[in-house]
């Protein structure tokens, strides 16, 4: 009992250590800076001025059959809070659900043996720090929300998009996305958005996270703070947290093929 409010009182701590010092700290240099970013400061971008994001819809359907496979493991598979405990605040279902190739530059050599030609794309893309399969459920409902730092730039690859135009979607500040199978949608994910899956079926992105490009100062600062990010503790218990995920995962399926 002791180390259960023990447990609860770290992860208050961490939060509000989060939202009061370290997004505010972190909003206001990547604010100040992303200005002067290659490709400017905006909600969403024309994923057109990424030459990366062709080759993505290129081999969607390669990328697409790939996940299918894996895709019958789906109720194996972590949902968010599972991996790191931070998003408890934003998701406290099981209806969220995902497959990670890539966290902060640390490749899932286990997952990434499961989909080797979503991999090597992947790896093609310059500042490629974060990728993976986001897994919605039927009529699921991420509230609005915003990322800590845009000193990275997100975006989507629509891969498993079911029922009419516009029933998956996503609302950024005022704007609304509507994804489409195929298609990547590019955007700065500390501006807030919310996401609805609007069906009876299975909504799937491949959500990959690069680094914003600047000059080569300016690239300097930022790719270093990217770095501090990704050797804090959220992240290194978020990362150890899905290696012991990832191990127990592909034990279990290789007792299944056997």
């Amino acid at each position: 009992m002791a180390k259960s409010a023990f447990g609860n009182t770290k992860f208050r701590l961490r939060e509000w250590v989060k939202f009061k010092i370290v997004r505010p700290l972190l909003l206001g240099i990547g604010n100040r800076i992303a200005k002067y970013s290659q490709v400017g400061d905006h909600p969403l971008y024309d994923s057109e001025a990424f030459n990366w994001t062709k080759v993505l819809e290129k081999n969607y359907p390669a990328i697409r059959k790939e996940f299918e496979t894996v895709l019958e493991y789906r109720q194996h598979f972590p949902s968010l809070q599972e991996i790191q405990q931070e998003q408890k605040v934003l998701n406290q279902d099981n209806n969220w659900k995902t497959f990670f190739l890539y966290g902060f530059g640390i490749k899932a050599k286990k997952n990434c043996s499961l989909c080797p030609v979503t991999s090597s794309i992947l790896e093609q893309i310059p500042g490629m720090k974060t990728a993976f399969f986001s897994v919605l459920s039927p009529h699921k409902h991420i509230p609005a929300h915003k990322g800590i730092f845009n000193g990275i730039i997100r975006s989507h690859l629509g891969i498993i998009i079911p029922g009419n135009y516009g029933d998956c979607k996503m609302r950024i500040t005022d704007k609304e996305v509507k994804w489409e199978e195929g298609k990547v949608v590019v955007f700065d994910d500390t501006y807030e958005h919310e996401v609805w899956n609007n069906t009876d079926s299975t909504r799937v992105v491949l959500l990959i996270d690069v680094i914003r490009p600047f000059s080569p100062v300016l690239s300097w600062l930022n790719t270093g703070i990217v770095n501090l990010i990704g050797n804090s503790s959220y992240v290194q218990e978020a990362m150890q947290n899905h290696l012991e995920w990832e191990s127990r995962f592909h034990s279990n399926i290789q007792r299944m093929a056997g």
